[in-house]
């Protein structure tokens, strides 16, 4: 059985929607980080940074969310990382953590939930949110997905931070290719029941 240190964040629900894809049992261990429980003497241990996900599988604690994508891939038959593509799905995974994520992480924070306390941050991260959507509906232009014309890790670990589009403020509908890609995988059934996989009735935003 896998164990999941999860809380409700696209990070989190990387991995969630990866061990659904997958069929694996997961059990989940919340970790409720707006309590500062990842903060708690038990979870530093395994999480040296205090952030989630992570997971622990047999004798193997793994952290970071774009790690444990790749490790639980590798771990079953490389399914969503084919290594014929593995330049590609490695390349767009190190957008998603390095970039993406990050900058769309900023833009909550100053423009959902700190706004008019710095216009120039709010500005700032707005103007990286767009072109980040615009950066990923020309991609998505060429191919099906975003490392090639198959659905991959790297699409797994950016699905959950477009969720938030409602936040951005950008207009995901604007973006005929990326809301596409979206909506495609917004139905897939293992992305619905990884969304909310503690089953509180949370919906995907369309």
């Amino acid at each position: 059985m896998i164990e999941l240190f999860y809380y409700p964040t696209p990070n989190g629900r990387k991995i969630s929607i990866m061990l659904e894809e997958l069929h694996l049992d997961y059990q989940i261990k919340r970790i409720d980080i707006t309590k500062n429980e990842q903060f708690s003497e038990y979870f530093s241990k395994i999480s040296p940074l205090n952030k989630i996900p992570v997971i622990k599988y047999n004798e193997d604690v793994v952290i970071e969310s774009g790690e444990i994508l790749i490790y639980l891939a590798k771990k079953n038959n490389f399914k969503f990382y084919d290594p014929k593509y593995e330049k590609e799905i490695n390349e767009w995974l190190m957008i998603q953590v390095s970039f993406v994520g990050p900058m769309l992480g900023q833009l909550h924070f100053f423009h959902k939930f700190n706004p008019g306390k710095s216009e120039f941050a709010e500005n700032r991260f707005l103007d990286l949110g767009k072109k980040i959507y615009s950066y990923l509906d020309v991609r998505l232009s060429k191919f099906k997905f975003l490392a090639c014309d198959d659905y991959t890790i790297a699409d797994i670990a950016t699905f959950p931070w477009l969720c938030r589009h409602e936040w951005h403020d950008i207009g995901i509908k604007n973006f005929k290719n990326l809301y596409r890609w979206y909506l495609n995988i917004a139905q897939r059934p293992a992305v619905i029941k990884g969304y909310d996989p503690e089953n509180l009735g949370e919906k995907i935003p369309l």
